[in-house]
């Protein structure tokens, strides 16, 4: 009672000295006490006392730049917080992210939960065993083969869009299908090919972990439909009831709740209520809500309408843990949902990278385009199956080179250290301290990769040491978080490129222009505008 009394008795100018001294002390304080042994080491100065440093450079969108510009500056070692040391170095993967090694999800993974801890997002290692077990043999080899057909049907769906431009491009005809439309200029139509890739990731997804697309194809339309109710929907409805929807774009709203969690992850704890009260912070709050409300229709539609199909949903619902016990509807909800958010936006932004960087060098396409006609001179299919890809030495050496240099995951993934501390690289840390490795730098060693390591030159994946290589490639991250649905993005990658470029032919409308992406949880290019024809074989 009395601290609150001499409280009450201040005035405001003092109250306001008074809460700044104790936020300054509540930086300074750990910072000369350093409880994680970090102090030493060089980073920016203001991310030794805060997370805001790391914050606003999140909330920026370039965070995997930023960061590997503070490496070339400061060397292996970099300090981006007060409790968080990034280390660029190959070796350092197979140590804070190895099977075994006891590290767990930092707190950072707690902004992206919406409906309930997932496999992505959940810091147990006995909830994440659990769910992992559930979830694994969904994405195994044997059963992602089965979902095959329906990725080529949406391919195919893709090519009658695509067909008709080119014969648009032709006729210098311009039309609006899609978004930003598109125009005929010399032989070619020219558009942005994003929001296209865009479609056909959704509708794939969409299929694959629903029964049904989002209908983004037929539409040429960022659409989907949103639960309003997320109470009612996940409680269930009655087979006459009608589920009240509302139509959102799915991508936007996953670009804007990628950033705003990856943002308001690196934030302490403390700090969080008070960003949610800012402006900025309260469009990704409701894109957090709008995404899981996604999901939440999806399910329900689909559980509405019972079916012996077998898409991931059903497999989902058909696994069980070691007790036997199955999914619950809010625990299924939650993994449609990082179903949802990893089949799309990666498949897209890959598949965008994969036609820019293409397109940008001529030769390499020419030499792609040389090996298809090839291997697949027999096919009359224009969309190519996995079995007749799956072996194709050049297309596999494009898309990891692709992957190298626009991995859809930049960031260094926040790890604590285990009880007992952790040797990293020759140096020893506590246990609690969060340590990192981050892909956007690893992918540019120059000790791995040559000096031409910023170049795109899959000739490099013949060249060099498959041993080396391998240790510093990490586009799917690394021990037992990481990404169970590889498997997916592999057969979705080999179909969608060995098609469309045996298919099509692509020039860039701005060669000279640089590459620009965006960063929230994941890098996504901000367009791609390319000049596209139909192929003479």
């Amino acid at each position: 009672m009395t601290i609150l009394a001499t409280l009450l008795d201040l005035d405001f100018r003092s109250l306001v000295y008074l809460t700044c001294s104790l936020l300054v002390l509540g930086h300074v304080i750990p910072w000369l006490l350093d409880p994680h042994a970090i102090r030493a080491y060089p980073g920016p100065f203001l991310a030794k006392f805060t997370d805001l440093w790391l914050g606003r450079v999140a909330a920026l969108g370039h965070r995997s730049e930023v960061v590997h510009e503070m490496h070339k500056k400061h060397g292996k070692f970099v300090r981006i917080a007060p409790n968080h040391l990034s280390i660029a170095d190959p070796d350092a993967l197979q140590v804070v992210y190895a099977h075994g090694n006891g590290s767990l999800k930092s707190n950072f993974y707690d902004a992206f939960v919406s409906i309930q801890r997932g496999l992505f997002n959940t810091r147990s290692r006995p909830a994440h065993a659990r769910k992992r077990k559930i979830v694994s043999h969904i994405f195994s080899q044997k059963s992602v083969l089965e979902f095959e057909p329906h990725v080529r049907l949406y391919v195919s769906q893709l090519f009658k869009h695509w067909d008709r431009l080119c014969e648009g491009g032709l006729k210098g005809m311009s039309g609006d299908d899609g978004e930003g439309g598109w125009k005929g200029r010399n032989g070619r139509v020219w558009f942005d090919c994003l929001p296209w890739y865009n479609y056909l990731a959704f509708d794939i997804i969409g299929d694959l972990a629903f029964g049904f697309p989002f209908g983004m194809l037929q539409s040429c339309r960022d659409a989907a439909p949103v639960a309003v109710s997320h109470e009612e929907a996940i409680a269930g409805y009655g087979a006459d009831d009608k589920l009240e929807v509302k139509y959102l774009p799915a991508v936007q709203v996953i670009n804007d709740r990628g950033t705003y969690s990856a943002s308001m992850g690196v934030l302490a704890p403390w700090m969080r209520p008070i960003a949610k009260k800012l402006p900025w912070f309260n469009k990704g709050s409701q894109a957090v809500k709008s995404l899981a409300g996604i999901a939440i229709a999806a399910v329900a539609q689909r559980l509405k309408t019972p079916s012996d199909r077998r898409d991931l949903l059903g497999k989902l619902q058909e696994g069980k843990d070691d007790e036997g016990k199955p999914m619950g509807k809010e625990e299924l909800t939650a993994e449609a949902l990082t179903e949802l958010i990893a089949g799309s936006d990666t498949t897209s932004n890959s598949s965008c990278a994969i036609t820019y960087y293409l397109a940008h060098n001529p030769h390499v396409q020419s030499k792609l385009q040389k090996e298809l006609d090839e291997a697949l001179s027999e096919e009359d299919d224009p969309v190519t199956t996995f079995q007749s890809t799956k072996s194709l030495p050049y297309l596999e050496a494009v898309i990891n080179e692709s992957l190298r240099l626009h991995a859809t995951s930049g960031i260094g993934l926040p790890r604590l250290v285990p009880e007992g501390g952790l040797t990293v690289c020759g140096r020893t840390f506590p246990e609690g301290t969060c340590l990192s490795v981050p892909t956007y730098t690893i992918h540019r060693n120059k000790e791995v990769w040559g000096e031409d390591a910023d170049e795109f030159r899959p000739e490099r994946w013949f060249e060099l040491d498959k041993n080396d290589i391998q240790k510093a490639f990490n586009p799917f991250s690394y021990g037992p978080r990481s990404c169970v649905g590889r498997n997916l993005a592999s057969m979705e990658l080999l179909i969608i490129v060995a098609s469309i470029f045996r298919r099509y032919d692509f020039v860039l409308e701005q060669p000279e222009k640089h590459f620009d992406t965006v960063e929230g949880f994941l890098r996504k290019p901000v367009e791609c505008i390319v000049g596209m024809r139909r192929r003479v074989v």
